[in-house]
């Protein structure tokens, strides 16, 4: 079974448990504060997705369709009412708020932790294969991988893969003799050329597939740990400590001069129960961020170095949250759109422009900020750096280019049980550019975190910035 409509921007097959917010606080046990509207029963098309949902008597059911497919999906049980607007929780504990317009024919739907929405149109039924049952041969397996990516996946063009033609090539070596472990290979060879960081294939408790850019490292506890021991030894010493937040994710210090060092190893996993969730997650940023900036410190602070070098991703809200504590104007972020015409992979659902909006109520730091980058920025430590390219004020990125994945990852089943994910979004600067594939680029190139570096015990990219900071505020 797949979760509902997919992860939030993360590395890849990392699971997004996420709560509300602005839905009247859905938990297990709140009772709706009134009948719920039959105004949302029925059969709705997503634009988008492959994804078709039925609500009946309070539940939300997910069905993921292709050309040649219907398998179903998550369910999501009714958690709150809000006059036209009904919070579900999903089994994933993901939580969605769904709102009929007046017309009754249209409705959108809108995750917690996401800064988009996406749109829905109500149908007359199910499509005809969801009343099929589907065989879970080799074969069948196979067409359904195939053309899931081909309904879905936005980027062949530019990764240079013809897919259809990777489908002749392969097919014909899929029969119903063809044993798991051979067409596990296979599918692992279709995929290998797209070197796409929020792709992954899962075929049991043995057979995993996923990967990174060629020539970047994907962030790992490990990587996080080994780093952040580096940075604290090297370039902060033993007179500025780091201070930790969010279990180790956010950690702060004040360096010499009047300036800061923020680093951020990820927009979730900052509390440590998983089932947390996206409200709790992002009340303990909040708490970090309340006793970082504050008052006195964005008074004094002259310059900010915000290191994402190792960012696994997570909710792009969260990372909006940061920005938000970044500016004391509104401005453009990114416009986020997804693939909708499964036969032309130009096309795509209306753009929806995201704003980094001040946060209300707190200090706003608004002065020179060094933003440190690398391959091992993912996902949603590349939303929140495009979302920082349009900051009023100065702000220059250092480093080396991000992973170059945006996406929200589109969890799929396979007929024969397996899951597997593919983005199918993108995220588009003002003037429509996207960098899904090569990252965003710094304004100054410097090496991260390479073997010459450690063995010469350097950090250029630090060192720059902090000497970036102090010519622009000297």
């Amino acid at each position: 079974m797949t979760k509902l409509f997919g992860t939030c921007a993360t590395v890849a097959a990392a699971t997004l448990l996420a709560t509300t917010t602005g839905i009247a606080s859905a938990t297990a046990d709140t009772a709706p504060r009134e009948r719920p509207s039959p105004r949302q029963d029925g059969v709705w098309q997503v634009d988008g997705y492959g994804t078709v949902l039925t609500i009946e008597n309070g539940t939300l059911q997910q069905y993921d369709t292709t050309a040649i497919s219907c398998l179903e999906g998550s369910t999501a049980t009714r958690a709150t009412v809000d006059g036209d607007t009904i919070g579900y929780r999903a089994d994933n504990s993901r939580v969605l708020a769904v709102r009929v317009n007046p017309n009754r024919r249209q409705a959108t739907l809108q995750f917690t932790d996401a800064p988009d929405h996406r749109n829905l149109r109500r149908v007359a039924a199910l499509p005809a294969a969801c009343s099929r049952p589907l065989p879970g041969d080799p074969r069948t397996t196979f067409d359904v991988f195939w053309q899931t990516f081909a309904e879905n996946y936005p980027f062949f063009a530019a990764k240079g893969v013809d897919w259809r033609s990777v489908g002749d090539r392969y097919r014909p070596r899929v029969g119903p003799n063809t044993t798991d472990d051979e067409l596990f290979a296979i599918f692992r060879e279709m995929l290998d050329p797209l070197d796409d960081a929020h792709l992954y294939l899962s075929g049991g408790p043995n057979r995993f597939f996923a990967e990174a850019r060629p020539g970047t490292t994907a962030p790992t506890p490990e990587l996080d740990a080994r780093i952040k021991a580096y940075i604290q030894e090297r370039d902060l010493g033993a007179d500025h400590p780091l201070t930790e937040y969010g279990q180790g994710r956010v950690s702060y210090t004040d360096l010499p001069g009047g300036r800061g060092y923020l680093r951020v190893s990820g927009f979730l996993g900052y509390v440590e129960d998983p089932k947390g969730g996206y409200a709790v997650n992002a009340a303990e940023l909040d708490r970090a961020l309340d006793s970082i900036l504050t008052t006195e410190r964005v008074r004094r602070l002259r310059g900010l170095i915000v290191d994402l070098r190792v960012n696994g991703g997570g909710a792009d809200n969260l990372g909006l949250n940061l920005a938000a504590r970044l500016t004391d104007r509104p401005y453009f972020a990114y416009a986020k759109q997804a693939r909708n015409d499964p036969l032309d992979p130009t096309r795509f659902t209306r753009a929806q422009p995201i704003r980094v909006r001040p946060a209300p109520g707190v200090p706003h730091y608004t002065g020179p900020l060094a933003v440190l980058t690398g391959g091992s920025t993912v996902s949603a430590g590349e939303t929140f750096t495009q979302s920082l390219m349009n900051r009023p004020g100065r702000t220059v990125r250092i480093g080396e280019a991000t992973q170059g994945v945006f996406s929200d990852v589109l969890d799929r089943a396979l007929p024969n049980g397996w899951q597997f994910g593919l983005p199918n979004e993108v995220f588009r600067t003002r003037d429509g550019h996207t960098f899904d594939g090569t990252g965003i680029p710094p304004h100054i190139t410097e090496p991260v975190f390479t073997d010459e570096e450690f063995a010469q015990h350097k950090d250029s990219a630090f060192d720059r910035a902090v000497a970036e900071l102090h010519a622009r505020t000297s």
